[in-house]
């Protein structure tokens, strides 16, 4: 396994691992940089194990001991940023929940960043330059997404709607076309109305481009998918991260549309940027 996943493979085998073990791995998922010069006997004292106890440690992630576990952890880090599990915790000051908060968002964002298809986000394109229609699809938290997308799609002189409402949804998908496309946000995918809606506008000839997790029910009914993958904290103080992957997703395929209409369109972009300067007091 590349060693740009090592840090992502301690945190998804915490509860495999023994007591004393978990010790040396919650030290090295606090801060993983600082890890990296740490001594074996620093490490060891830091996690109150002893010195063997971080060599076993080392061996279970393919390490022919710390030293070379140390530069596994390096190149890891040298791959993105990584997402460290740290929950809020009920006694966080505001310096310490909006660490981590941001600090997990940041980090998803790189994870996505680094696992973005080009070839699917090509193929999405295509299927947006295309359409006669769009009409963006998301309920809860996703909804915010779909009506952002359709503050950036409609500058491209297409008729653009976004809709939060699972009714209207339904409604919409069975009386698609073909030409029409459907664009479904969910994190999970697994929403059994957002599934049927994506079954019902394919029946109906609508191409169906969904952003959402792989291999849920929802990507088995979609023409093309945008796989998200985040490590979503469940706790209740931990907002979603996906919708920021969601929303920069939408802005990677607002560019790629932008770019594939050619120099000629950004006339248009700019005529309709222009007509927002009278309602702007001059910049100081």
């Amino acid at each position: 396994m590349a060693s740009h996943d090592l840090i992502d493979r301690i945190r998804s085998r915490l509860e495999e691992l023994n007591r004393s073990e978990r010790k040396v791995a919650d030290v090295i998922l606090q801060d993983p940089a600082a890890a990296t010069g740490m001594s074996i006997a620093t490490l060891a004292q830091a996690a109150s194990v002893s010195e063997p106890t971080v060599n076993r440690f080392c061996r279970n992630f393919e390490a022919k001991g710390y030293p070379d576990f140390k530069i596994k952890l390096a190149q890891s880090l040298a791959g993105g940023t990584p997402y460290v599990s740290r929950s809020v915790e009920r006694d966080d000051d505001a310096a310490g929940y909006g660490d981590k908060i941001f600090g997990a968002t940041i980090a998803a964002l790189d994870d996505a960043r680094r696992a973005l298809d080009a070839k699917r986000i090509e193929r999405a394109v295509d299927y947006l330059i295309q359409a006669k229609q769009i009409h963006f699809f998301g309920l809860g938290a996703s909804g915010p997404v779909a009506q952002d997308a359709q503050h950036k799609f409609f500058r491209f002189n297409l008729p653009v709607m976004a809709y939060e409402d699972v009714l209207m949804q339904r409604m919409v998908a069975a009386s698609c076309h073909t030409g029409d496309v459907v664009v479904i946000i969910s994190y999970t995918g697994r929403t059994r109305e957002l599934v049927e809606i994506a079954r019902l506008a394919r029946d109906n000839g609508a191409i169906v481009l969904g952003i959402t997790a792989p291999g849920s029910p929802l990507a088995a009914e979609c023409t093309e998918t945008l796989e998200v993958i985040t490590p979503e904290d469940t706790d209740v103080y931990m907002p979603m991260t996906s919708r920021m992957i969601h929303l920069a997703l939408i802005d990677v395929l607002a560019t790629g549309v932008t770019l594939r209409r050619g120099e000629d369109f950004l006339t248009h972009l700019k005529k309709i940027k222009d007509s927002l300067q009278a309602t702007r007091f001059p910049a100081s």
